[in-house]
């Protein structure tokens, strides 16, 4: 794996990850029990935002593969924006590491986001920063190309004690018809039944009792799937095989 070394990332800023498949009665009833102890992000309006992510995936569909077989360590990258808005632009590179999450980010501009969907990534050697050198790597040596538009609404709570954050993730969806992450007009193929949505509890310390109260039971736990695997199930009929790559994005 390219600049990875299982090691070296847990010996510093891992967090732990919790998903839950939950319906929306059990939201409605778990908010008036969070707001005693937890805040809102500041960055929610009206409670919420959307996040939009444009996963990319290598000739054989690593990260999907990986993920549905449970491998102990394994990565993906994304690009990630806020509310279809070009004012917060991040390649992402999430780590996973038998129960333990590893997030790194590096800022991206609107025209290097167009640059890396027409295949001129030549510019993220320049770039003083590794992630966009190993992404570049990534691209260039495992066939790495865009794979799906990931959609959702998060209302996101924060509990400052163990660093806590509880987001419940709403209307999963796939974006279809383009790459475009700026594009919010993409037509969509919701991910998820109609009355779930996916509950996320993170923590990079402890995690107090009273959140561990708040939890669903355990066989509630959301552990065979993610939003990645759920949109790429969603859109595997428009690529035709498991091992697709759009031609456009040869280099």
């Amino acid at each position: 794996m390219t600049g990875i070394k299982s090691g070296v990332y847990m010996k510093k800023n891992f967090r732990h990850e919790w998903k839950y498949l939950i319906s929306y009665g059990e939201f409605e009833a778990l908010k008036p029990r969070l707001h005693p102890y937890f805040k809102l992000d500041s960055n929610a309006v009206n409670g919420e935002y959307v996040i939009r992510s444009l996963y990319f995936d290598d000739y054989f569909n690593s990260a999907y593969e990986e993920k549905d077989m449970g491998v102990y360590f394994r990565k993906k990258y994304r690009i990630r924006i806020y509310n279809y808005s070009d004012s917060s632009i991040k390649l992402e590179r999430k780590i996973k590491n038998d129960k333990y999450i590893y997030k790194e980010a590096a800022g991206l501009t609107r025209d290097e986001v167009y640059k890396i969907l027409e295949g001129d990534i030549d510019f993220l050697l320049q770039k003083d920063n590794n992630l966009l050198k190993e992404f570049y790597f990534e691209c260039v040596s495992n066939v790495m190309r865009p794979r799906v538009i990931v959609d959702y609404d998060r209302t996101p709570y924060i509990l400052d004690e163990g660093t806590v954050r509880v987001t419940f993730d709403k209307k999963v969806r796939a974006a279809v018809g383009g790459f475009d992450i700026f594009d919010k007009d993409l037509p969509i193929l919701n991910a998820l039944p109609a009355d779930k949505l996916i509950m996320e509890v993170k923590y990079t310390e402890f995690l107090p009792q009273l959140v561990r109260d708040l939890c669903p039971p355990a066989t509630s736990e959301f552990t065979a799937a993610s939003k990645y695997v759920l949109c790429c199930d969603k859109t595997a009929y428009l690529n035709g095989s498991d091992n697709y790559v759009d031609e456009r994005y040869i280099i």
